[in-house]
């Protein structure tokens, strides 16, 4: 049986922690039910309001707010959802500006994901973020509410939902989500597709990573890659292949193809154990800690690219780069 929860989220005498809930709607009522009573409560309590959303839902919500509306950021969704790493990362960054120094006890966020225009990759990569905020997240003083138009979106879509977000609002209320799956659980893992056979460039390599970026320098050139795309692309797979170095038994395989819209590098050590796949999928997700000189590369390396696959296994580790052509 699902529990209904307190949407005003009091913990009294506690710090604040992330709080994810999933809000399908299907109507401009639904929506803005869930959505006014969340933002004027948290200016209430004088908690930053942030809404990530479509256009037209912006206009609802300003509409509805009233005088309250210039104490929200509004932000369109298709500027904001780009890349899983660098979303994942503005988010991050958004609640540390506004937490870290005590200004704002907690804050509020709609984010509405962008689902239009995505395959099936980019579909399956943004339900993982969706997933992996629960981790990322977890002990942020966040509340973040995700909104879903059952108007537009497929029904698969809609029902990952579900599993991504720990709580489902319905109306004024929210309950747990019988279905939410847990992301370091079996069920988030995935083999990586095959490389193809013919078109791609493979290379191996050890220590030396000089060669290992003027492999990926010249031939994402090759593949049609501006300058400036090529140069993200080699930051990311020397980060990448230092790893392999240092962790990986010190050698690794590159192998670099393009499809009709991207390049895509494979980076894989060579030597070590791996470990379990359905955890290895969030490495580079979790932001890492600023005080340590080390463990930053993965996380970097989601910044730089389109879409970055992480797979651990028996015969190592293997991290899959995508960077868009246009």
């Amino acid at each position: 049986m699902n529990t209904v929860i307190d949407m005003h989220g009091k913990q009294p005498g506690q710090a604040p922690r992330l709080v994810h809930q999933g809000l399908v709607y299907g109507s401009d009522e639904a929506f803005l039910t869930a959505t006014v009573p969340f933002c004027l409560d948290g200016l209430e309590q004088d908690e930053a309001v942030l809404a990530v959303t479509t256009p037209a839902n912006i206009d609802l919500l300003r509409q509805q707010l009233g005088s309250a509306a210039k104490s929200v950021e509004f932000i369109g969704a298709d500027d904001w959802y780009q890349a899983p790493g660098r979303t994942l990362a503005a988010y991050y960054r958004y609640v540390d500006e506004r937490t870290a120094t005590g200004r704002h006890r907690q804050v509020r966020v709609i984010g509405e994901p962008v689902w239009h225009g995505r395959d099936v990759l980019e579909t399956d990569e943004w339900t993982r973020y969706e997933s992996v905020i629960n981790v990322a997240f977890a002990d942020c003083p966040a509340w973040i509410v995700c909104p879903y138009d059952t108007r537009a979106l497929p029904e698969a879509v809609v029902a990952d939902a579900r599993r991504t977000h720990p709580q489902l609002v319905t109306g004024p209320a929210a309950e747990s989500s019988s279905h939410y799956a847990d992301p370091l659980g079996g069920t988030w893992g995935r083999e990586l597709s095959p490389a193809p056979a013919d078109g791609k460039a493979v290379m191996r390599f050890d220590a030396d990573l000089t060669a290992v970026r003027s492999f990926v320098h010249d031939t994402a050139l090759s593949l049609g890659m501006s300058r400036d795309a090529a140069g993200r692309l080699v930051f990311a797979a020397n980060e990448v292949a230092t790893n392999a170095i240092q962790h990986g038994g010190g050698a690794g395989e590159i192998t670099v193809w393009r499809t009709s819209h991207r390049v895509i590098c494979d980076v894989k050590d060579l030597g070590s154990a791996g470990g379990p796949a359905e955890a290895g999928w969030v490495l580079g997700y979790l932001p890492p800690d600023p005080k340590r000189p080390h463990g930053h590369g993965l996380w970097t390396v989601r910044q730089l690219c389109d879409l970055a696959e992480v797979h651990t296994g028996d015969r190592g580790t293997t991290v899959r780069l995508h960077l868009n052509l246009v």
